[in-house]
């Protein structure tokens, strides 16, 4: 069966423990080389994951035949540059969240694939999982009413000052970080583009990234309210709700690939769960549906699930909370209706 031959950028700690393996799993998918700066450590990295080819530099990577796709898992202030060089030769590319540090950078991007024309899409791997999947279709087809608020926390703790997500230079932060989760899944679900953002931060006195973020965004009609934070107990939870319903996202963005996920739907019959359904789904990995999806859509010339322009969007709402952050005010967003 045809594969997509996928170099690998980095052997940062995403890659080679989650991604790289849930796509040597996948069906349209194989890993054929990895770079870093270091050659010992990608030929480690190559050496325990099975990997064909190992580079002391992205570049070669890059010129290298055997590679007809990478996936970017380098730090965020590094994303437009690596996704740039590497559509310039031809290589199609799978780049981590968020993909730019503003919406000005993936602006740049929407050149870069119209003019190479290679594919380029964020790998927002939440969006891939059937429970996502299906909370939308039941959002949809109106089992819960005109949903009119999305709820969402997601947190860990991280308070180390060389870790990368860490140190604002590098686009470090809890709303780059994770809240973007927050934001891309709320437009998933809403299924349109908020209107204006508001927000609030408390930042790390000495490293300065916000290590404390709250959202609003305003859909017209229905709002996103999200927390987040990189010095909070790790939790994440999603609750839509609608007027005749919601439904629970118990483990909305870090979905384990080794035990089935669960969503709860609820009539709201009573507070003690007499209205509440159950929909449980076989075990999967999103990585390894996200991989071969990118690589069908490579094989069969078709469109990738979320195209760049969507990225875009994404980081328009991210910069407009950080600048109501900043402000104290409502923020309005690029090409959406003008504040009332």
């Amino acid at each position: 069966m045809l594969k997509v031959r996928w170099g690998v950028l980095g052997v940062a700690g995403i890659a080679v423990r989650k991604v790289i393996p849930a796509m040597q799993r996948g069906q349209f998918s194989e890993v054929t080389a990895i770079a870093s700066r270091e050659l010992g450590r990608a030929r480690s990295a190559a050496e325990a994951l099975g990997i064909p080819n190992a580079y002391g530099s992205y570049d070669e990577l890059l010129e290298a035949g055997d590679v007809d796709a990478v996936y970017i898992p380098l730090p965020n202030h590094l994303h437009v540059p690596w996704t740039r060089r590497a559509a310039e030769r031809g290589k199609h590319v799978l780049c981590e969240k968020p993909i730019a540090l503003n919406a000005l950078e993936a602006r740049e991007l929407l050149e870069v694939r119209d003019r190479t024309g290679v594919k380029i899409q964020e790998a927002f791997m939440v969006r891939t999982h059937p429970q996502w999947q299906h909370a939308r279709a039941l959002v949809r087809e109106g089992r819960i009413g005109e949903v009119k608020a999305m709820l969402g926390a997601f947190s860990y703790y991280n308070d180390d000052p060389a870790n990368i997500r860490n140190i604002p230079a590098a686009g470090g932060g809890g709303l780059m970080d994770i809240g973007c989760y927050l934001i891309n899944t709320s437009r998933f679900i809403f299924d349109r583009e908020p209107l204006r953002a508001m927000g609030a931060m408390e930042r790390d006195p000495a490293m300065k990234t916000d290590r404390l973020a709250s959202l609003l965004l305003d859909y017209g009609g229905a709002h996103l309210v999200g927390t987040c934070s990189t010095q909070l107990v790790p939790f994440q939870q999603v609750q839509i709700l609608g007027t005749k319903g919601r439904i629970d996202v118990r483990i909305p963005f870090n979905a384990p690939p080794d035990r089935p996920c669960e969503l709860v739907v609820d009539t709201g019959a009573d507070l003690f769960g007499g209205g509440q359904e159950r929909v449980t789904f076989p075990v999967c990995d999103q990585y390894t549906i996200q991989g071969d999806l990118f690589s069908r859509a490579i094989l069969d010339g078709t469109d990738v699930t979320e195209p760049l322009e969507s990225s875009v969007s994404n980081m328009e709402c991210i910069d407009a909370v950080a600048r109501a952050a900043a402000t104290g005010g409502w923020q309005s967003l690029p090409g959406r209706a003008p504040l009332r």
